[in-house]
């Protein structure tokens, strides 16, 4: 029996970064990076489709505080819209700090300078990190285990 994967998006005003999970929801996998235009929704909508999603995470800003970034108000229109077009559960979750560890996780991997400045690359590894932090803190991969009892 295979479970349906989560998907996570890094919403950019330019690129929105996407990550999915594997089948059985324990890992995340950056996936791609697709231009923030009247296309996306629908580039989406293919990839919801082809990999089988049951949840969107959203990655939502917000500042060192915890108080809504200028950005915020933007994500929340795009949760809304996913909502009514693809017809799934969307979650907001704090990407806070997902970019940088997307970054840094990128130099340590990626040795080769050109490739390391290609654009979509921070994107769909910053959803990867939204991915990961959303599938520990909710201990998707272990539903049933002790580990939940602490």
């Amino acid at each position: 029996m295979t479970s349906k994967r989560i998907l996570a998006i890094d919403y950019g005003k330019k690129r929105i970064g996407v990550a999915v999970s594997d089948p059985l929801n324990m890992f995340a996998i950056p996936l791609v990076t697709i231009p923030n235009n009247s296309k996306a929704v629908s580039e989406l909508l293919k990839i919801v489709k082809e990999k089988e999603v049951k949840k969107i995470v959203l990655g939502y800003p917000s500042k060192e505080d915890g108080s809504k970034a200028l950005i915020s108000e933007e994500v929340e229109k795009f949760k809304t819209i996913l909502e009514n077009k693809l017809k799934l559960e969307v979650t907001l979750f704090d990407e806070r700090y997902s970019s940088t560890i997307a970054w840094e996780r990128i130099i340590q991997t990626v040795p080769s300078r050109e490739k390391r400045r290609e654009k979509g690359r921070i994107d769909k590894g910053a959803a990867a990190v939204i991915l990961e932090d959303y599938l520990n803190s909710e201990n998707i991969y272990f539903p049933n285990s002790n580990e939940n009892k602490k």
